[in-house]
């Protein structure tokens, strides 16, 4: 490789530190700067490395920021999800929206099953969260009830589209056990508004023990529920979790574990 071919491609790599570092006025200047300073082609090769490491500080930094911004309660990474034991959810569909895709298309994803099964390991670990943050999206998790209760609070102090504002900056809102907690018409309604204004402008994600048909009696309002179900069905990815529950397995691992050691004494 000539010399010449070798300066450009680095000074092609500083120009994306540059760019993505949002330096536009070094971007234009640094190579006239150089050759007034008299610097030799190899001083372009410490600039890179100043410029990634740069970088590589602001990325670790902005991943930190945003991590607690999440409110996540734990962190769960996707490879610490036993697909074998929920054969009704496949890997290859995880994987895929795991890239990002629906949160760039502003889609959703509802995770549907009983509690125990992994769905809150998935919401948490995929692109539904952790991911989704590692590619420099912005998520925002809470359960169901918080949210209402947030939203109700808010009604009350008539700061409710302040509210709205505030999630519709998350590129991401991951919202967990819709269902578990019953809730009030006016808080049924509150969620309907939610849901709407997030309704193709930001990506959502959520979990429920609920199957679609059992909505409307949640909810209490049919018309209202078919609403709902046709904004959130509208672009929508779907995973049904039908295996035992992790919980469930577990206890009856541990009672066979202790029934072995009992006979073994």
């Amino acid at each position: 490789m000539s010399a010449l071919l070798a300066e450009e491609l680095v000074c092609t790599r500083i120009d994306a530190h540059l760019r993505a570092l949002h330096l536009p006025g070094m971007l234009a200047r640094y190579r006239g700067l150089a050759e007034e300073a008299g610097l030799i082609p190899e001083a372009y090769v410490w600039l890179e490395g100043a410029l990634a490491a740069e970088r590589a500080s602001r990325d670790e930094h902005r991943l930190a920021r945003n991590l607690k911004a999440a409110r996540f309660p734990v962190i769960r990474e996707l490879a610490g999800f036993d697909f074998a034991a929920q054969p009704s959810v496949p890997k290859t569909r995880v994987d895929s929206l795991a890239a990002g895709q629906f949160v760039a298309a502003h889609e959703v994803v509802i995770l549907v099953g009983n509690p125990g099964t992994g769905k809150a390991h998935i919401l948490l670990g995929l692109g539904l969260g952790l991911e989704a943050i590692r590619a420099g999206y912005r998520v925002r998790f809470v359960t169901a009830a918080a949210l209402v209760n947030e939203l109700l609070v808010a009604q009350r102090e008539l700061r409710v589209p302040k509210v709205l504002r505030q999630y519709a900056a998350y590129d991401l809102v991951a919202i967990d056990e819709l269902g578990y907690v019953p809730f009030s018409h006016e808080g049924a309604q509150l969620l309907f508004a939610f849901f709407s204004d997030r309704y193709e402008r930001r990506a959502t994600a959520l979990t429920t023990n609920l199957a679609f048909a059992q909505w409307p009696q949640f909810f209490g309002d049919e018309t209202m529920t078919v609403a709902l179900l046709a904004r959130l069905t509208h672009r929508c990815h779907v995973l049904a979790f039908n295996g035992e529950s992790y919980r469930m397995r577990e206890s009856r691992a541990r009672a066979g574990r202790g029934s072995a050691g009992g006979e073994a004494g």
